[in-house]
């Protein structure tokens, strides 16, 4: 039995790693049972990237980036955002489901894609301070910088969590990645500041 299992878990990662992300089917199809990509997900060995869906992990960090140039490709006019921009400055473990993308309030929704989309609007200022640009795979990706993201998540806890929020507050202050002083900005801006301050003095 042991010997199965080896085997198994060595062609598995091998059609993994061949195709960089593998679907459930693929597996099957090669005659892997899939009760074994759950074992190989608990042991570290693969990544669940979603439902059918796996990948090295070694290369997740690409598989994200990759997502976050098409995204940029498709929303000419979006921000990477909130739980995306947090993976970006590595604030947060979580693994997006979708790409977050901030637009203008008044533009279209975006045609649905292959690609997973979260959309969030914002105007003015929340929508257009501290953006910063990121070249991925030759395309410049517009991204919120650290405390403009940490505010961002404050403003929309509902959806992505105020969890995630005070987390990625509390990492970019131990990290040093931003200050109290910027922190506070972005929070007026988003009109979070009240709701922010108590967190941002207790961390100080």
């Amino acid at each position: 039995m042991a010997d199965r299992h080896t085997e198994y878990r060595k062609r598995a990662l091998s059609l993994m790693r061949a195709r960089g992300i593998a679907r459930a089917r693929d597996f099957k199809a090669a005659g892997i049972p899939l009760v074994y990509l759950k074992r190989l997900t608990e042991a570290g060995d693969m990544v669940r990237l979603g439902r059918g869906l796996y990948q090295d992990p070694d290369r997740v960090g690409e598989h994200i980036a990759h997502d976050l140039a098409e995204a940029t490709r498709l929303v000419p006019n979006g921000v990477i955002s909130l739980i995306s921009a947090l993976r970006h400055h590595e604030l947060t473990t979580q693994l997006p489901h979708a790409v977050w993308m901030t637009i203008p309030h008044k533009a279209r929704t975006p045609n649905p894609t292959s690609l997973k989309l979260e959309i969030v609007r914002a105007t003015g200022e929340a929508l257009t301070a501290a953006i910063e640009q990121v070249m991925i795979e030759g395309v410049p990706v517009p991204i919120y910088g650290v405390a403009k993201t940490v505010a961002d998540c404050f403003k929309h806890r509902r959806h992505v969590g105020e969890d995630v929020a005070i987390e990625a507050l509390r990492d970019a202050l131990r990290q040093r990645k931003t200050t109290p002083g910027e922190l506070m900005r972005y929070a007026a801006i988003d009109r979070v500041a009240g709701r922010m301050e108590p967190f941002v003095k207790s961390m100080q």
